[in-house]
């Protein structure tokens, strides 16, 4: 079927869509029949999240349990087995070569800017290496995009898919929330032959030590464009941290990476401090 102009059109969530209406149809009183038939493009994009979708992306009230639970016993969970820099300072064929099966990403601050649906330009090289590492086996497992209560219609999570090429995992509950049968479905492997890779110590990394994971903590890739609350939690969680390691806190023991030695191998520069 030919397709003629693009159109931008406003669904009932509030997402700014645009698509490629078919030559054939009436743009106008039919542009909303027409919506179901007209297909993606690349280009597609949502408009800004009104104030209230952001807030409650940042509430997480199952979060703030579990975050009781690890300052009053569970320190050790908030802590990452390997932190870089990047996800551009992993080397994925030595943690492929460790028995790792599959790795499951963070978006907003690991991959792409907050709330933007694509990869920042600095890391393609090392996207592309790690789905040639592990044969395509990732899944973005995000708090915003494919979470139900944020993207109800998957319209996030089919436009990330589509400029990715990675599939993501639609869910009810956030991290570090929830339970680990999904991802294993997904995967067809247990919990511990997973990679959690994500930028928060209360959500990513908790969620994954909760499973048995390894955790890989890259630094937020900027802090513009968070809300004002993420930028508080984010000072309480790199304080908490802190505190953690000076007590001589260390995550807890994966089996695939048993030695200082193995952790080391999957940074690419040992000059890097794994902390």
């Amino acid at each position: 079927m030919k397709h003629g102009p693009r159109l931008f059109l406003t669904d009932m969530q509030g997402y700014k869509v645009e698509r490629e209406v078919p030559v054939n149809v009436h743009v106008g009183a039919t542009a909303h029949a027409t919506w179901e038939n007209a297909p993606l493009t690349v280009n597609e994009h949502k408009a800004k999240k009104s104030w209230w979708q952001k807030l409650s992306q940042s509430i997480n009230l199952a979060g703030a349990w579990l975050f009781l639970q690890v300052l009053f016993g569970s320190n050790r969970l908030a802590i990452p087995h390997v932190s870089v820099p990047s996800i551009a300072w992993l080397d994925w064929d030595a943690l492929r070569r460790a028995g790792f099966q599959g790795c499951v990403l963070d978006k907003d601050n690991t991959l792409t800017h907050p709330y933007k649906s694509k990869v920042a330009p600095q890391l393609l090289p090392s996207l592309q290496r790690c789905q040639q590492a592990f044969e395509g086996r990732l899944a973005l497992f995000s708090n915003s995009a494919g979470l139900r209560q944020y993207d109800p219609e998957g319209v996030d999570a089919a436009l990330l898919e589509q400029n990715l090429g990675i599939p993501v995992l639609r869910h009810s509950e956030k991290k570090p929330a929830g339970g680990s049968g999904s991802l294993e479905d997904h995967f067809g492997c247990p919990a511990n032959k997973l990679i959690m890779i994500g930028d928060r110590y209360l959500t990513d990394i908790v969620y994954g030590n909760r499973h048995g994971m390894l955790t890989i903590r890259p630094s937020p890739l900027t802090r513009e464009g968070e809300p004002q609350a993420v930028r508080w939690v984010r000072m309480l969680e790199d304080f908490l941290v802190r505190r953690y390691r000076k007590q001589g806190k260390q995550a807890p023991q994966h089996k695939l990476a048993a030695t200082s030695e193995i952790i080391y191998s999957f940074v690419n520069d040992n000059k890097i401090a794994v902390w």
